[in-house]
């Protein structure tokens, strides 16, 4: 998101309804510009939503479902499906009152209580888009925000799959989200939010989304352990055709995930449009020219990861820069998530399953700094009032290192919380047995 609203809805009205009553003479000006909304927006909008509930169920189920051994495949099925339904509940009940609307005397970092519930919204409430005059149902905001609340913790189930306990997830991922996610995203993408002020461009969420999940992922993998009998015993994905067909289904739902975060239907959505389609074909190009350089053979589990570091690197720039940078991040992003998924994690030593820091993580803060350098109008950017290269680079480091920061400490903490309540891993029996029937009882396949 580019931005949202400084107030609520409601706020607004009666900051507008104060002015009038003190000049009236500002009447016609207001009528003027009286807000509009366009049912061309508002259906985009619906798509968008139901595009990034498609990256979730069924793209990032079978995407990491097929990177898991099968006798774990459910249980990465089971995570996605019931975290997704869990965070749309809770965004319903605290989430978008605290990320997205005022926050009294911590306005700059969380927001507050008046939307508990969804407390005031009606059909005909409204939220302001990025043109002057132009709004879009209050109630479609909500549910396109509810999705990116849902898709950031099911992206950590990678960093700590088959071998944490289901209670254990659950219980991490609403403690996360309720003090990671929520500040997070108030400071980034609300309109006093701290990191807002200071110019930090995220468009769809770079460090929302990717960073943090991936910070959290590699914190997981670090605290539980490794898996056992990592790096003595194979650990093969199970079913490339799956994560084939998961990652595809990221590929077509992240339109709605990067065109949808303008908020309508204009040109800069279709700059994140095409930008998500080249950045995308760049980085799977990119990793499949490394791998095959280094490796002597190109593999599709190369090309796919490839894509999704692109998807990664770009989202956070998708309506800033241009198509030939947008190729450029991709395929540089691409290169460097490589080597963090292989050379960094070997010397390491730190199993992060789904290698979601090496692409997530690590794509995240590529396209984050990038954003700041490919802005640029002479780089084929759509420019930054007062503009300064070095300035935006610094205001892009800022946000990356308060998201890793704040991320990483509380993660731990949590984690730790949780280990202490119920327990993060499962019995080494149970690991060996698999997750499918140890947790839940049932096979992905029958034999």
């Amino acid at each position: 998101m580019r931005n949202v609203l400084k107030l609520s809805p409601l706020a607004l009205l009666a900051t507008a309804g104060a002015a009038l009553a003190q000049d009236p003479a500002l009447t016609e000006t207001v009528t003027e510009v009286a807000p509009t909304m366009d049912k061309g927006d508002v259906a985009w909008m619906m798509t968008s939503c139901l595009l990034v509930l498609l990256m979730i169920v069924p793209g990032l189920a079978l995407f990491y479902g097929g990177l898991v051994r099968a006798k774990n495949m459910l249980s990465v099925l089971m995570q996605t499906f019931v975290i997704t339904s869990m965070m749309m509940v809770l965004w319903v009940v605290y989430g978008y009152s605290l990320a997205l609307n005022p926050g009294g005397s911590l306005d700059a970092f969380i927001g507050g209580f008046s939307r508990l519930f969804l407390a005031g919204v009606t059909p005909d409430s409204t939220v302001a888009t990025f043109t002057d005059g132009v709004v879009i149902p209050e109630y479609v905001f909500i549910s396109f925000q509810m999705t990116f609340f849902a898709i950031t913790p099911a992206l950590i189930v990678g960093g700590f799959a088959e071998r944490m306990k289901f209670k254990a997830v659950l219980l991490f991922i609403v403690l996360w989200a309720t003090l990671v996610y929520l500040p997070i995203a108030h400071m980034v993408w609300y309109g006093e939010g701290f990191l807002f002020t200071r110019g930090a461009l995220d468009f769809a969420g770079g460090t929302v989304v990717h960073i943090n999940a991936g910070v959290a992922a590699l914190v997981g993998a670090m605290v539980i352990g490794p898996r056992t009998g990592y790096g003595r015993e194979p650990h093969t994905p199970h079913s490339l055709t799956l994560t084939m067909v998961g990652g595809s289904l990221l590929w077509v739902g992240w339109f709605g995930f990067n065109a949808g975060s303008n908020l309508e239907a204009n040109g800069i959505t279709t700059l994140a449009m095409i930008n998500t389609f080249v950045a995308t074909a760049g980085a799977a190009l990119g990793w499949l020219f490394i791998e095959w350089t280094t490796k002597d053979h190109p593999s599709l589990l190369g090309a796919v990861s490839g894509a999704v570091s692109g998807l990664v690197a770009v989202t956070p720039a998708a309506g800033f820069i241009g198509p030939v940078g947008a190729i450029v991040l991709g395929f540089l992003a691409a290169i460097v998530c490589f080597y963090f998924c292989s050379t960094v994690k070997n010397a390491l030593g730190y199993d992060d399953s789904l290698d979601v820091f090496g692409i997530h993580g690590v794509g995240g803060i590529i396209g984050s700094i990038g954003t700041g350098i490919l802005v640029s109008p002479s780089l084929g950017g759509t420019g930054l009032d007062g503009y300064s290269m070095g300035a935006q680079i610094w205001v892009q480091i800022e946000g990356v290192l308060i998201t890793i920061v704040w991320c990483g400490v509380v993660s731990f903490i949590l984690y730790k919380l949780v280990d202490m309540l119920v327990g993060l891993r499962v019995t080494t029996e149970e690991e060996h047995e698999g997750l499918d029937l140890a947790e839940h009882g049932e096979r992905a396949y029958s034999y």
